[in-house]
């Protein structure tokens, strides 16, 4: 039986707002993905969330953070260090989906992405949200990007 017995799109997003809130943890407060796991799996919010999807993502991208943000560091036009760390948080999430998740199309993960920058960020970082990740899908996901534009 699955553990979300709620998975769907809706469960999906809130699973990516709590990696957002756990990433954002994570760059303030120093926490180990661990800690974070378990802290996020313990709070009754995640009964609410597609667990399995947080299970996987979360600790895939906290783990790798760093071969990430080398990825990212090539996709913006600020050092990695401007970034405010909700919208760091946000790329993470967006350039890990897009190169680990190819089940789930670009145009979602963008559109996912801009979602969570309305949500939790600036007042104008969706829109480096939406420039960001539209970039690095098309660094990351050419053929999928090309057969969307052609047709």
């Amino acid at each position: 039986m699955s553990k979300s017995p709620q998975a769907g799109a809706g469960a999906r997003t809130r699973a990516r707002e709590l990696m957002v809130q756990a990433l954002y943890q994570k760059q303030i407060a120093g926490h180990s993905t661990a800690e974070l796991v378990a802290q996020y799996q313990a709070d009754t919010a995640y009964e609410r969330v597609d667990q399995e999807f947080f299970d996987e993502l979360f600790p895939a991208i906290s783990n790798a953070q760093d071969e990430i943000e080398k990825k990212l560091d090539e996709l913006i036009d600020r050092p990695l260090e401007q970034l405010d760390p909700i919208e760091r948080s946000i790329l993470l999430i967006g350039v890990h989906e897009l190169e680990a998740r190819v089940d789930i199309p670009y145009k979602v993960v963008i559109n996912e992405g801009v979602n969570l920058a309305k949500r939790f960020g600036s007042t104008d970082g969706h829109k480096y949200i939406n420039a960001c990740l539209d970039l690095a899908a098309q660094s990351l996901r050419t053929i999928e990007v090309q057969a969307s534009s052609s047709g």
